[in-house]
């Protein structure tokens, strides 16, 4: 298991090294984290002031929805670490007899399919924070408003950011029904969900220069 359990100077010299992991894909995964922390941030200072009591109970559910989803991308950046070492390994299969060129192809579309795995998912799980980011943003603390809009920044960069790792592998896979399915996949949610955060983002950037 991919250790993430790093401090930030750690997991920042470690990304910033030649070695292959962590990379874009993780570093998508704990951007996509800070922002799901945000807007736990900006419930946890909503709940139990008399003002917003009457969004209490919705901001309870909204926080706890939104903390499982900070630990899921935190899992996700271990877990995209762990599928792309073998990814690695097999680019470097030897190829020089048919027998291996067959093997490898067999081997690299399998990793392939594994390595978009994680990007996906690691999007998919920003897509459902977003979802809740503009409900932060209206019915939370007017104090930590701009935290919910920082909050749709990250997530925004961190579903942009895990697509291109979708699509740097999709670009080599030889089965191309199955990498333009997973393109499109992707594609969808970047066209709704890209859209969605920076609207919170240029909402709540109004409200405060007003």
């Amino acid at each position: 298991m991919y250790d993430i359990e790093l401090s930030c100077i750690e997991f920042t010299e470690k990304l910033s090294s030649k070695s292959p992991t962590p990379g874009g894909g993780g570093a998508a995964a704990l951007a996509g984290a800070v922002g799901a922390a945000l807007c736990s941030m900006v419930g946890n200072l909503t709940i139990g002031k008399k003002k917003y009591a009457a969004v209490e109970s919705e901001i309870i559910e909204l926080t706890d929805r939104v903390n499982g989803y900070r630990r899921e991308l935190l899992e996700l950046v271990g877990k995209d670490a762990e599928v792309f070492e073998p990814l690695s390994k097999a680019y470097s299969l030897p190829k020089e007899t048919e027998e291996e060129k067959a093997r490898k192809d067999m081997i690299m579309e399998k990793c392939l399919n594994d390595a978009c795995s994680v990007p996906v998912r690691i999007m998919e799980v920003c897509c459902e924070a977003i979802e809740l980011v503009n409900e932060f943003a209206e019915k939370g603390s007017v104090l930590a408003v701009s935290d919910a809009a920082c909050a749709a920044s990250l997530l925004r960069s961190a579903l942009q950011c895990a697509s291109l790792n979708v699509y740097i592998n999709t670009k080599s896979m030889k089965n191309r029904e199955t990498a333009d399915k997973i393109n499109r996949y992707a594609g969808d949610m970047l066209a709704k969900y890209v859209p969605a955060a920076e609207a919170v983002f240029e909402k709540v950037s109004l409200k405060l220069m007003s």
